[in-house]
């Protein structure tokens, strides 16, 4: 009867998974909100099919585990370091001011004793890490200036998290004292140096002896016991046991097994992870909801609103962002976190808390989380809108005599063209219409050549002196942008040699209709290149790998220009390059039965590239 009744809880589990994560993904919720709102729907509350959750978060508690584990292998020391100024600069000070302020009002406004109100302000300091990261990736916005920032704070929140979930069983033994327990204190920071010392020099040796035995199975054991080994000589003690795995993922973050152990743990992590926010789904308190819907509410929005007051000046601190970017930071990082469940959790099992507070934060935070994608999308929008009804700043005085080049767009590509013309002393001018990139620029180098502008716009061009330039750069990296750019530069210059920067075939061919000869496609030599690296990799000489390379890179252009004549109507551009490939892959069977010549293509009088050379620099 045990084993049915765990087949079938196992059952419900996955089947709400398969069902609920992708909904949830589909409408860009995230997998942490489909996790939960499955937890919701098969818990007591609802469905009732299983009855009892606190089965199931025993065993999904273990995720949290592995979680931590895992974050310790990724907190090396050295990168740590890198990003030191940023993570416990912004980072430190956001989890104290944030959870001293949510402290203060849990303990004066809602009556809580100092220690419970000192968890519950910790606890709604931290945010989602899942949830922002994954906006920050879904919007391609992780490495913009907010990006960075935000993942600087979220990576100390869990850093901090560990302090505080370690705090809370000290804080439970105190709760009925008025001071701190010094016993419960020493035994935690004995085992903990115990544990240092231990992992320091016994960790190694065993991965050492494991890895000799070269089986993946025995790797995965040894890692899923020294992460259970931990936690139970942690609970032993009656310390918390996610602080002993992250103590032992910190101790092997600098060592060779990183990577392999966090492949071995990475599918046990996502299930268990998965698990325990389903157990946390199936707590969740609906009719609190329905019961006093107001307050519950009210409790969203204040965390929301208190987080996001106290974040938005951080982000405006002297030498940080401006201001539509520090408000993208306080609404994707004011809502609650995953890390508040797992303390909450425990502040109720110890007794700090009520279960009926605890339930309503739990509710309030699960709210603050699924309401935050709209309000990034929300912000996203407001802030667009105002950037477009908001007048142009001016451009900044060309100071620049006579440049020879004009280079719109001053981002990866446009800059490294810059260092080359600078090199050769040849006079230019920059133009880029993003006030972030020139702050980005300036910040690490002294470019006097690099002005604020739309180099679409007329009268810029006509203070670039582009009458006088000989050649017109377009690195912009905005395909409608880049068109409209060029649009004006022929019209208004048609004696300037425009080269532009190319995102795909169809913004070559709108180029081309503009009198843009020859776009370069901004991918296509470096893929060339990396064909050229793997054939050799695979045997071949390196004048075979470049002679294959450019037989494709010379059928490639011509299939462009074929595309180019028919590329407004898609059934003839179809089948022009159905017949195109299959000409192609005639030509490559033909000549594999003929050994190629070194230096030359199909074409006699055509000659290859070096082999240590960029392939294609004929036509593109």
């Amino acid at each position: 009867m045990g084993s049915y009744r765990l087949l079938e809880t196992a059952v419900i589990f996955l089947l709400a998974t398969v069902i609920a994560v992708p909904i949830a993904k589909r409408f860009r919720l995230g997998a942490v909100l489909g996790y939960l709102l499955a937890g919701v729907v098969i818990g007591p509350a609802e469905l009732h099919l299983i009855a009892d959750p606190s089965r199931a978060s025993d065993i999904s508690e273990f995720g949290v585990v592995l979680m931590l584990f895992v974050i310790g292998l990724e907190l090396s020391p050295k990168r740590l370091w890198v990003m030191r100024h940023a993570v416990f600069g912004t980072g430190l000070l956001q989890v104290l001011v944030s959870g001293l302020v949510l402290g203060t009002i849990a303990h004066l406004g809602f009556g809580l004793a100092p220690n419970a109100a000192a968890i519950v302000g910790g606890s709604l300091a931290l945010s989602s890490t899942a949830f922002g990261l994954q906006i920050l990736g879904e919007r391609k916005e992780a490495s913009s200036a907010y990006g960075r920032q935000s993942f600087a704070i979220l990576l100390f929140q869990d850093l901090a998290a560990i302090p505080l979930i370690a705090a809370v069983p000290l804080l439970a033994s105190t709760s009925s004292r008025h001071g701190v327990d010094p016993m419960a204190v020493a035994r935690t920071v004995a085992v903990i140096v115990a544990v240092v010392i231990g992992g320091r020099y016994l960790l190694r040796p065993v991965f050492r002896f494991v890895a000799r035995a070269n089986s993946a199975e025995v790797s995965t054991a040894t890692a899923l016991l020294v992460v259970m080994g931990t936690a139970l000589l942690m609970e032993k003690f009656h310390i918390s046991v996610t602080l002993g795995a992250f103590l032992a993922g910190v101790l092997l973050a600098d060592s060779e097994y990183r990577h392999e152990l966090e492949s071995n743990l990475e599918p046990f992590k996502g299930l268990l992870l998965g698990l325990f926010f389903i157990s946390v789904g199936m707590s969740i308190r609906i009719d609190l909801l329905l019961q006093a819907p107001l307050l519950v509410l009210g409790f969203t929005f204040g965390l929301l609103l208190v987080k996001g007051l106290l974040l938005w000046p951080l982000g405006l601190k002297p030498g940080g962002l401006h201001r539509s970017d520090a408000l993208r930071l306080a609404v994707l990082l004011a809502c609650g976190g995953e890390f508040a469940f797992v303390l909450l959790r425990q502040a109720m099992e110890q007794g700090l808390i009520a279960e009926q507070e605890g339930a309503m934060l739990v509710l309030a935070i699960t709210l603050s989380m699924a309401l935050t994608p709209v309000l990034v999308a929300v912000t996203a929008k407001l802030i667009g809108a105002k950037k477009k009804q908001a007048p142009q700043r001016p451009f900044d005085t060309i100071t620049v005599d006579h440049p020879r080049v004009i280079i719109a767009g001053y981002g990866r590509m446009g800059q490294i063209v810059a260092r080359i013309l600078r090199s050769r002393k040849i006079p230019f001018v920059a133009l880029d219409h993003s006030v972030e990139q020139l702050d980005l620029v300036h910040r690490f180098s002294n470019d006097n050549d690099i002005f604020y502008g739309d180099p679409a716009r007329p009268e810029l061009l006509r203070a670039a002196q582009a009458d006088k330039a000989e050649v017109f750069v377009l690195a912009t990296d905005d395909a409608e942008s880049s068109l409209r750019v060029a649009r004006v530069v022929h019209r208004q210059y048609p004696h300037l040699k425009i080269i532009a920067r190319a995102r795909n075939r169809q913004h070559v061919w709108r180029l081309m209709d503009l009198g843009v000869e020859e776009p370069v496609r901004e991918t296509l030599f470096s893929s060339l290149k990396m064909s050229r690296k793997a054939l050799e990799a695979l045997g071949l000489s390196a004048e075979e790998a470049t002679a294959e390379v450019e037989r494709f890179r010379r059928k490639d252009a011509e299939l462009l220009k074929l595309q180019y004549l028919v590329y407004d109507d898609e059934a003839k551009l179809v089948q022009t390059t159905r017949e195109a490939l299959a000409d192609l892959n005639q030509l490559f069977e033909a000549d594999a039965e003929i050994e190629a010549p070194p230096t030359k293509g199909p074409d006699a009088d055509t000659p290859l590239v070096a082999s240590n050379e960029e392939p294609g620099t004929g036509k593109a």
